[in-house]
């Protein structure tokens, strides 16, 4: 790796700027709470982990060149996040249509993953991003990559972890009004749409997520 000081200090300012996983994990915690919040961090972040896997192996490389696999990854990613907020949108049967209904942790988990996993903006990021770290005469360049993705995740998750904790404070002050609590479900349902249309006129970005 060159310069692995400039690395870290492009990794905290990239991580820094506000991008979708953040925005993703602020509906998620303002929507069902604090837990379901950093539980979505750990999920989009284990889907970072499966990003740097792929890097290090080079099917990153191979689905941005293939239009075929970038654009199946493009709608699937899309369509989840429609999914996503179909779900939040339907509200809670006999509970007034108001309140948000809780998922199991392991879904809101299994979420994370798979909103994380087929955002194809990633596949971009990596490849524009982590080959500016490498150093060709160090060798094992695919392991270079891994190292270097596993600390972006880290730093990523300390990140996703303070959004979803401020996030959650948020969520817990609007569920105790329940003036609050319907345009709290709509909200949050939408910001999954707005990530749905993003996800379609995905372009490389030099924002993480």
């Amino acid at each position: 790796m060159t310069n692995p000081l400039l690395f870290l200090l492009a990794a905290l300012a990239l991580v820094a700027i506000p991008g979708p996983n953040h925005l993703y994990i602020t509906a998620r915690s303002i929507g069902e709470g604090r837990r379901a919040g950093i539980v979505s961090a750990l999920g989009v972040e284990t889907g970072t982990l499966v990003h740097i896997a792929a890097a290090g192996a080079g099917l990153s490389a191979v689905i941005a060149a293939s239009a075929t696999a970038f654009s199946f990854l493009r709608y699937a990613g899309a369509a989840y996040l429609v999914f996503l907020a179909y779900r939040t949108l339907r509200g809670r049967h006999g509970a007034g249509d108001m309140e948000l209904e809780p998922q199991p942790l392991r879904r809101v988990f299994l979420d994370g993953v798979l909103v994380n996993v087929l955002n194809p903006k990633v596949v971009l990021f990596f490849l524009a991003f982590l080959p500016q770290f490498v150093d060709q005469n160090a060798g094992a360049v695919p392991l270079q990559i891994v190292a270097m993705g596993t600390v972006l995740a880290l730093i990523g998750l300390g990140s996703d972890i303070v959004y979803a904790t401020a996030a959650g404070s948020i969520g817990a002050w609007l569920r105790a009004r329940p003036a609050f609590q319907r345009r709290q479900r709509y909200a949050t349902g939408f910001i999954y749409l707005g990530l749905g249309a993003a996800a379609v006129f995905a372009a490389p970005s030099t924002r993480r997520g």
